[in-house]
């Protein structure tokens, strides 16, 4: 499923990212990338450990926490910490590449199982030419570039690359969750009902034989396909 996910962070907190990414220490993108990804990438990254990283990490997982549309999609068991790239000058571009299956944490608390790929766009599109997100999903080739604060999320399977960037910079965020519910099929499911749900909820109300007996299929289908 791909998703794009509206306003992850609010106006405030994106001015506060931007101004923090600023003066960050960019430095080659390639030093978290495996062999194969490496002979494609040509970004900035920012450490994993340094302070404008892990202030901006907060900014990000806390506009997660809150939003029902991510969480209803994703049904999130672990989401790997968010790291933040730059493409711009001799610096550009990401080809062709596929995502490790498994992401390690740096701080060696775990692995995280890549099942969704995530990408928060922190430039405002206007800004920059070029660097489009472009997925080759099922349903075809996907070209992406969202509004500042905006996300999509795709399955980690999908193969997907970056466009050349030709003036200005992008900055974006990008992870990786990995789902309650592993299968894409059955997350799919889930989200387009939970989507019902809550329409019928507010034109029937909570208590609706129907809206109480699917809430009940719901929680039982969750019960059913749910690695907790």
């Amino acid at each position: 499923m791909l998703l794009h996910v509206k306003q992850v962070l609010t106006p405030e907190e994106l001015r506060e990212a931007r101004a923090i990414l600023a003066d960050a220490p960019w430095g080659d993108g390639r030093i978290t990338a495996g062999s194969q990804s490496a002979l494609a990438k040509n970004n900035e990254q920012l450490q994993e450990d340094c302070d404008e990283t892990r202030a901006v990490q907060r900014l990000l997982l806390r506009g997660l926490e809150r939003h029902q549309v991510f969480f209803s999609a994703a049904l999130p068991k672990q989401i790997s910490p968010p790291l933040f790239n730059r493409y711009g000058g001799a610096s550009n571009a990401f080809g062709n590449h596929v995502d490790s299956s498994v992401r390690f944490l740096r701080d060696g608390s775990g692995r995280v199982r890549t099942d969704i790929s995530c990408t928060l766009f922190l430039s405002d599109p206007a800004d920059y030419d070029g660097g489009e997100l472009v997925i080759e999903d099922t349903y075809g080739e996907q070209r992406v570039k969202l509004a500042a604060g905006d996300m999509v999320m795709y399955p980690g399977t999908s193969v997907h690359r970056v466009t050349p960037v030709t003036r200005g910079f992008r900055v974006a965020s990008y992870f990786w969750i990995q789902s309650m519910v592993r299968s894409d099929e059955q997350r799919r499911l889930l989200f387009d009902m939970d989507n019902h749900l809550r329409h019928l909820r507010s034109s029937y109300g909570e208590t609706d034989p129907g809206v109480i007996g699917l809430t009940s299929t719901y929680h039982n289908l969750l019960r059913m396909w749910l690695d907790v």
